[in-house]
């Protein structure tokens, strides 16, 4: 009689917590293994953000060259200290993300904890200096000399100036002696690309515009930074990050970084083009 062979059962890897700690997820053959997808998936990540930014930078490039003098007298009114102040902030924010990388590569807890608590700090620095800077060019549309100004009825802006892109935009030099439009004509004149007005709809609101785009975007993704950074040093102090597992932090780190280099090229591009 004959009889029918029996499949053999499927090989089964040991995927069980007894073998490995509870950081191993079921699907990955090895913590190895698990790291290196972890990274590459923030690196393909990061290209994303790469390219959203690149859009960004592509059209500064174009209308920079297409108006660099009005780009910049445009940018003597942004507050290049505070801006300065910003970048000091988010470059020491990056070395205690690295020194909190090798803390948990070591298992410091609590080096690691203080690093990040330092990190969190910083980034919440960086946003309230930002929200500054936003105040002082929304308080200036309401005739208020500062944010501080604003809220409290002080001093009046001297001069009428509101370079928030919009109907109410003012760039300044158009209540000149002459007006601002004629400075701004002779800016195009000299650059050969037509006569850029000192007003709503001109090159100067063009500048500003990208400048709340894109310092704007950057703050959304500090605003998630900082939640990111928030989680890590939750599960930091519940002990989930020891020497043998610690991508989380290596791969939030990798984001924090990709801010911080991001704000390095916007700060120069916007603050220091005059």
């Amino acid at each position: 009689m004959a009889t029918t062979p029996t499949a053999k059962p499927a090989p089964v890897h040991e995927h069980g917590h007894e073998a490995h700690g509870r950081e191993l997820l079921h699907h990955f053959e090895s913590a190895q293994q698990q790291k290196e997808t972890a990274t590459l998936g923030m690196w393909v990540f990061l290209v994303t953000e790469i390219m959203l930014f690149g859009g960004i930078f592509m059209a500064y490039i174009v209308y920079r060259w297409a108006f660099p003098d009005v780009w910049a007298e445009a940018a003597h009114h942004l507050n290049t200290p505070l801006g300065a102040v910003n970048t000091v902030v988010l470059l020491v924010s990056s070395l205690t993300v690295a020194l909190a990388v090798n803390a948990a590569e070591e298992g410091d807890r609590r080096r690691l904890l203080t690093m990040l608590g330092i990190t969190l700090l910083l980034g919440a620095t960086f946003l309230v200096i930002k929200g500054y800077e936003y105040g002082e060019k929304f308080a200036h549309c309401a005739g208020a000399a500062n944010p501080v100004a604003w809220v409290t009825g002080g001093a009046r802006l001297e001069e009428k100036e509101c370079l928030v892109p919009g109907r109410s935009f003012i760039f300044p030099e158009a209540h000149g002696a002459e007006g601002g439009k004629g400075a701004a004509a002779t800016h195009g004149a000299e650059a050969g690309h037509g006569q850029p007005q000192a007003g709503p709809g001109s090159p100067y609101q063009l500048f500003y515009f990208l400048y709340f785009v894109a310092t704007g975007l950057h703050a959304v993704h500090m605003v998630i930074g900082l939640t990111i950074v928030s989680v890590l040093t939750f599960i930091s102090w519940r002990g989930v990050i020891t020497p043998t597992y610690f991508t989380p932090i290596e791969v939030g780190g990798l984001y924090w970084h990709l801010i911080d280099i991001i704000w390095v090229f916007l700060f120069p591009l916007f603050y220091l083009v005059h």
